[in-house]
């Protein structure tokens, strides 16, 4: 089924809760649909907060990103991981302190704006290391992190995201960086600040008076486990990394509370479902022949993927997929699913 009794999504929370990346642009170009997404949600009077784990911008250059693409933004709506690095690193380490960056510009200026000193060599004897991504980040600053941190520097991640978004498919994140230095020290950083962990969106959730807070994402592994750790719905759209394979077999911890093809989810009650549903209802029934996931009936695609999520995330281990008949071979095409699972 759709939102409870077909009422629009965004009527049961009074501030809603964006990642970025994947799902208002994608790198720097609106995705379909945002823009007018987030005028509607302005026009109607709701709250809005943006959280994303880019360290690569600080939080008045993103503002001013999204004003730019037609999303009129203010720097207080917005959490970076680079901004809440610099307040954690604030609060434990004496102003002016040495920090050694890896990372964009826009970490050092997070840095600077709190009263800390960023530096770039290991050899004047930082207190801590940052870790952000940075499109320019190599093997010199990962190595001047690594003589550092093993000379007693705090290690902070701003996040371990895998990998972002972009117009190409995934590429390497800055999780993908702090796996290169976690193999170099054989060990994991101090603090990673970003999501999944739940600083942002309890952050972001404190400014919604008290009211109910939907926290609306692309990926299953930060945005919607970080909402899970904070206590928060979520709503996971899918118009950045993750995918419906990875729906279906995600873990408890990384199970949504709603799904949509995108941001028309949460006004319109057909464009939305929750999860996991029933394996047997909106026309569709799923039944579990030998370990493969046989999807029968008709009606609409998101039912469907709900009946499917119900059985799959009952299961054991992921299992396969199949379709029997035509309307399910389309349900499941539509969602990038091959026939024979």
């Amino acid at each position: 089924m759709s939102t409870d009794a077909g009422k629009r999504l965004i009527d049961g929370y009074t501030l809603v809760v964006f990642d970025l990346d994947g799902v208002i642009y994608l790198i720097d170009r609106p995705i379909p649909g945002a823009v007018d997404a987030v005028a509607r949600l302005h026009a109607e009077g709701r709250a809005v907060a943006y959280a994303t784990n880019n360290a690569s911008r600080r939080s008045s250059d993103v503002a001013d990103l999204l004003t730019g693409m037609g999303v009129p933004a203010r720097p207080e709506e917005v959490l970076t991981s680079a901004a809440a690095s610099a307040e954690l690193l604030r609060d434990r380490l004496p102003a002016g302190a040495r920090v050694l960056v890896v990372g964009a510009e826009a970490l050092r200026a997070e840095l600077r704006a709190v009263g800390l000193t960023p530096v770039s060599r290991a050899d004047e004897k930082p207190a801590a290391v940052v870790q952000g991504y940075g499109p320019q980040v190599g093997w010199a600053e990962l190595a001047e992190a690594s003589v550092a941190v093993r000379a007693g520097a705090i290690w902070v991640a701003t996040n371990t995201d895998r990998t972002l978004p972009s117009a190409r498919g995934p590429l390497p994140g800055n999780g993908s960086l702090v796996a290169v230095l976690r193999t170099a020290l054989e060990r994991d950083p101090d603090l990673v600040v970003g999501k999944p962990e739940s600083a942002l969106f309890e952050t972001a959730a404190r400014r919604g008076d008290g009211g109910r807070a939907l926290v609306v994402g692309d990926r299953l592994d930060t945005d919607i486990e970080g909402a899970r750790r904070a206590g928060l719905d979520s709503l996971l759209v899918l118009t950045g990394v993750s995918g419906v394979p990875e729906l279906l077999a995600a873990e408890p911890r990384r199970r949504p509370t709603y799904v949509a093809r995108d941001l028309a989810g949460l006004f319109d009650p057909t464009a939305v479902v929750r999860l996991p549903g029933s394996a047997d209802a909106g026309g569709w029934s799923v039944t579990d022949r030998a370990g493969t996931l046989e999807l029968a009936g008709a009606g609409r695609p998101l039912d469907a993927l709900a009946a499917l999520c119900a059985a799959a995330w009952a299961a054991p281990t992921p299992p396969a997929i199949r379709p029997a008949g035509p309307d399910a071979t389309a349900a499941l095409e539509s969602f990038g699913l091959t026939t024979d699972g």
